[in-house]
Order: C-alpha cells, then sequence, then structure tokens
C-alpha cells in the first residue's frame, strides 16, 4: 500500500503538510474518485472481499479528503468501500488527507493500482492519458513520478489508438497487451475485428498473431503473392516502411562520402525523427 511519505511528495514542496487522521465516516459521505483509473471492477473479487469484511472486519483504512462540510472524496481504495456496502456496513474506517490536491489524488490512485498489479493494460493507458490531459504532464514528467521509463508510457498510450469495439473485444476475451500491439499495425478496424476473432477461434499466441500481421502486410506492399482467395487485410500507412525509406535515403547519401546519423522515437502520438547531416 502507498507510503503517505510518498503522497506527500506529490505536494508542492513549498505547502506545508497538514496532520492526517484516522476517523470512522458515514460512507453515504463519501463519493467516488473522479480520477479513479480502474472503470472495471470484479464482481466476484468484490463479493469475496465483502464476506471478508464480514467475518473478520476491514484491516486496511481507506483514504480520503474532505470536499466540504460532511463531504468526502475517495482517494484510495474504492474497492474496499464498494465491498463494505455489499456488506452492510454504514461507517468506514478512513484516513483523512487534510491536504491533498487534485493532482496527488489522480497520481495516488494511478500508483495504488499500479501496486496491485491488477490493472487492465487498457485502463492503464487510460490513466496515464488522463493525468496528461487534465494535470498537463509530459510523458516525461509522468515517467519521473512514477518511476517508470518514457517510452513504457508511450507505448501504453499507443494501444489506445485501437477502435472502441476492437478493445471491448480485447477485453472481452482476455488478449494480451502484446495481442494489442500486434493490431495495431492493422489501420482497418474491420480487418482487427477478423483477427480478434481468430485470435480466440484458433487460440493464437502472440508469435502467431505477429506472423500474420506481417504476412499480411508484406501482401499489401507486394513483397509476397497473395494466394487465390485470401482476405488482404487493408491499412492506411505502415510508418515503419516510411521509417525505413528515410534510413535507405541516408545509407545512399552516406555512400557518396557524406557522413549522417540517423535516429527515431516513437512517442506515443508520433515518431520523432532525429537526422544529422555532417559538414
Amino acid at each position: 500500500m502507498l507510503k503517505f511519505t510518498k503522497a506527500a511528495a506529490l505536494r508542492d514542496e513549498n505547502q506545508p503538510a497538514a496532520q492526517d487522521t484516522l476517523q470512522m465516516i458515514p460512507i453515504s459521505q463519501i463519493r467516488p474518485n473522479p480520477y479513479q483509473p480502474r472503470k472495471y471492477f470484479s464482481d466476484e473479487a468484490i463479493r469475496e472481499l465483502s464476506s471478508s469484511i464480514r467475518q473478520i472486519g476491514l484491516l486496511q483504512p481507506i483514504n480520503v479528503r474532505q470536499i466540504g462540510p460532511e463531504r468526502y472524496e475517495v482517494i484510495a481504495g474504492e474497492r474496499r468501500l464498494r465491498a463494505s456496502k455489499l456488506a452492510g456496513l454504514t461507517h468506514i474506517k478512513a484516513i483523512v488527507r487534510n491536504e491533498a490536491y487534485d493532482t496527488d489524488v489522480a497520481m495516488i490512485a494511478m500508483i495504488e493500482n499500479l501496486q496491485r498489479e491488477n490493472l487492465h493494460f487498457f485502463e492503464e493507458a487510460e490513466g496515464y492519458q488522463n493525468l496528461i490531459r487534465e494535470h498537463h504532464f509530459t510523458q516525461e514528467d509522468l515517467a519521473r513520478r512514477l518511476s517508470k521509463n518514457q517510452s513504457t508510457i508511450a507505448n501504453k498510450l499507443r494501444i489506445l489508438r485501437l477502435p472502441r469495439t476492437v478493445k471491448e473485444k480485447i477485453m472481452l476475451y482476455g488478449l494480451t497487451e502484446r495481442h494489442a500491439r500486434a493490431l495495431l499495425r492493422l489501420h482497418n478496424e474491420e480487418a482487427q475485428m477478423q483477427l480478434v476473432e481468430r485470435i480466440r477461434e484458433e487460440n493464437l499466441s502472440v508469435k502467431a498473431t505477429e506472423d500474420i500481421v506481417e504476412s499480411e502486410l508484406k501482401k499489401l506492399y507486394g513483397e509476397l503473392p497473395p494466394e487465390a482467395g485470401s482476405n488482404v487485410i487493408h491499412m492506411k500507412c505502415n510508418y515503419q516502411i516510411y521509417l525505413n525509406t528515410i534510413k535507405k535515403s541516408l545509407e545512399k547519401i552516406n555512400s557518396l562520402g557524406v557522413q549522417t546519423t540517423f535516429d527515431y522515437a516513437d512517442q506515443g502520438d508520433c515518431y520523432e525523427v532525429r537526422i544529422k547531416i555532417m559538414k
């Protein structure tokens, strides 16, 4: 569980920390966290936790902040709050953060869910996206605060480009994040949906999925002749081909005696290309 020392570190360093208190609060006075990255709660898991609370009580208090007279908002512990309601409790143990800002609340909710390690990868990506949009973080800022690599953040954000229908099927069928990344290379929703269904029906591994995608892309660009009657998967563009074209052009320049360097990075919403031509 998140320690208060980490939460305090999210505050403005020039702001004094107020004393947090442990209280029994009426559940009816507590509202959910609007920055909660978890959108899907397992009913079975909630029932199991509720049964445990009925038998031995709530072992770990939730974290809240006061937002008005007799009004509170969850910072961390919404699953425990839901289970306590189901168990029939009218009051719940809560640590009241007397000083908590929106940015703190959003970061704490994200960190707590990441530490539990069962946050769905789409929920994690949406959480990152919300932090960037609502609190004006850059990917670098967010990576530093969450102790992650910037490339990790960028790669998570990329999977949000998938159409809603495709994301829903991926979640329904329990496919992996690597399956989702493979599907990203197909920019046609119909083709993505066809492949999702094939993954489920044939129980395709990530490697098999990637091979299918690669094969279809080669057919589109004439590197392999399409088989008679095969379904060609259409796509708007394959960015890797563009990058390779730039790289090959620079190699020709190098062959003429002009020294160049080429590098690129996936920034999530774009590719950042860096080219140097030496004088």
